[in-house]
């Protein structure tokens, strides 16, 4: 549209209306702004006309300025020395100063200088987020309160994994087992992403979806944390068909959690565990509802408080891409010595832990070291056998009749995942 207007008009016409709208835009939002201060009589810095000219300024001197930036950044500063004078006057007479109409002058400048040197995507962006972050000023403090202080230590965490250390690490396999650093750590941020994905789904619907909803984020953040927890808390509710129902519910979501991590690293590996864990999902879920569905003699509905932990610990990030580089090493180790046993037997003892690394440590050795049907087989083997041991914590730490309902329905569940078997890795 711009091009257009460029042809039919003088290009300084266009782009002299341009600065002026954009920069109306603005002061038109500050206007309204200081109107609400009428009736206290507060100061503030100003509107529809002060606006336009701070950005026509700026045009002007980018203008003059051609291909020296010495002018430009004069003016800047000039501009910059007015709204601080503007700034001092509400420090003054204002009980509480806010900076955020100076600072909108400051840009609006800019608007104006990125006009004149044809930047008019950028110079417009730059005024509609400015309007939008004076206008939603309630919105964002409001947000700010909200927010706890610990949750915004977690995000930053997840930025620190992932885009601070990822960049940095190393791109290049080392041994013989062809170790690549970056590949480890892409892990370790892809396993946190969807973890903190369910974290803050469960903190938003905290309280609000009882256990089985709980059992559906909690089985997208770890199926075995979540046995645990519903396990213990099933002692004091006394409800076993709906804590077994939602233990059953959270090893189905397993098998959809798993999919999306093998299909982010190797999609052959992904294509071939697809229509059995999706059926085995389905069926851990379904049959959990509907398991649950049946009546306790408990309060219908009981809820489930907050489930999840804080999935971002740096430690235990560290941690994994430890135990991540040493499950590459065991299962290359298991394919050279001890062949499709010593894979199967492997992701029957990992199962008992997190298995989430072993899992992950065949997608990057599926269809290379490890035959795709191979890794295929341990990925199903590995899950299974993750099932086996979360019926045993069930019946550990429930209460009776809740841990005696979960082993059988786990168990059920372990079968079932083991026929994929009989076709996948022939």
């Amino acid at each position: 549209m711009t091009d257009k207007l460029l042809q039919i008009f003088p290009p300084e016409g266009v782009k002299i209306v341009t600065t002026l709208f954009l920069c109306f835009l603005i002061g038109l939002e500050r206007e309204e702004h200081r109107a609400s201060f009428q009736d206290d009589r507060r100061y503030s810095f100003g509107g529809v006309r002060a606006f336009p000219l701070i950005g026509l300024i700026g045009y002007a001197m980018a203008l003059i300025s051609g291909s020296q930036l010495l002018p430009l950044t004069v003016g800047f500063g000039v501009i910059g020395a007015f709204l601080w004078l503007s700034y001092q006057h509400k420090l003054v007479t204002s009980k509480d100063p806010g900076v955020t109409t100076e600072l909108s002058g400051l840009a609006t400048y800019v608007v104006g200088a990125l006009v004149s040197r044809d930047q008019f995507w950028i110079a417009t962006t730059l005024a509609i987020l400015s309007m939008l972050l004076l206008e939603l000023k309630d919105f964002l403090e409001n947000l700010a309160t909200k927010i706890p202080g610990e949750e915004i230590f977690t995000f930053t965490k997840f930025l620190l994994l992932t885009c601070v250390i990822l960049p940095i690490v190393p791109n290049q396999g080392y041994t013989s087992f062809d170790l690549n650093p970056f590949k480890t750590w892409l892990i370790v941020v892809a396993i946190s992403g969807v973890s903190y994905g369910s974290y803050l789904l469960e903190k938003v619907s905290k309280g609000k979806g009882g256990v089985r909803l709980a059992a559906v984020l909690g089985g997208a953040y770890s199926s075995t944390f979540t046995t645990v927890v519903m396990a213990k808390r099933a002692r004091t509710l006394k409800a076993p068909h709906g804590y077994s129902g939602g233990i059953l519910m959270a090893s189905g979501v397993m098998y959809f959690r798993f999919l999306v991590l093998v299909g982010l690293f190797d999609l052959a590996l992904f294509q071939q565990i697809l229509i059995p864990f999706l059926v085995l999902g389905a069926i851990g879920i379904a049959g959990g509802w509907a398991w649950s569905e049946l009546p306790d003699a408990a309060v219908e509905g009981s809820p489930a408080t907050y489930l999840t932990k804080n999935p971002l610990e740096l430690a235990s990030a560290f941690s994994l891409a430890v135990v991540f580089a040493f499950m590459i090493v065991a299962t290359n180790y298991a394919v050279m010595h001890l062949g499709r046993q010593g894979i199967y037997g492997l992701a029957a003892i990992t199962g008992l832990a997190p298995v989430d690394p072993f899992i992950l440590g065949l997608t990057q050795t599926a269809g290379k070291m490890t035959p795709l049907a191979l890794a295929a087989g341990g990925v199903v083997v590995a899950a299974a056998s993750n099932n086996f041991a979360k019926a045993f914590i069930a019946v550990t730490l429930a209460d009776r009749k809740t841990g005696q309902q979960s082993f059988l329905l786990l168990l059920a569940l372990t079968a079932l995942g083991l026929l994929p078997l009989l076709w996948i890795a022939r």
